[in-house]
């Protein structure tokens, strides 16, 4: 796994800072209520960067919102560069972020398997 920069890291966290920002004063589409800014992975030479959204509803939909995000990007991108001071501002390309829905699915499932050990043993206290 390649090695990560200080410089890098401060980077991700001001994109993802400024851009949770920007989505939320910028953008006035009804579509992006509610979305977050999960994460930034900039690129190392910082031309590209992935940035990883979410919905703050548990199980939302957000490939809509990923497909506003992304006909926006340019937008993003000319406003981003005018707020942060960078040789290259990065192209951004929106994905959508798994790691709530998949945390919460297995959340429910630790918790399905919990209440059934519960069931099982005050059915049948005697064995062990």
């Amino acid at each position: 796994m390649p090695r990560e920069y200080p410089r890098k890291l401060r980077i991700n966290i001001q994109i993802q800072r400024e851009l949770a920002e920007m989505i939320r004063e910028e953008l006035s589409d009804p579509r992006l209520k509610g979305i977050t800014v999960t994460d930034v992975d900039v690129a190392p030479d910082l031309r590209n960067a992935t940035v990883k959204i979410s919905k703050l509803a548990l199980l939302a939909d957000v490939t809509e919102p990923v497909k506003v995000l992304n006909r926006a990007a340019g937008l993003l991108r000319a406003s981003l560069g005018r707020r942060m001071r960078l040789r290259y501002v990065p192209v951004l390309h929106f994905r959508a972020d798994q790691a709530l829905a998949e945390g919460d699915r297995i959340h429910g499932l630790i918790r399905q398997a919990v209440n059934e050990d519960q069931r099982h043993h005050q059915q049948d206290p005697e064995k062990k």
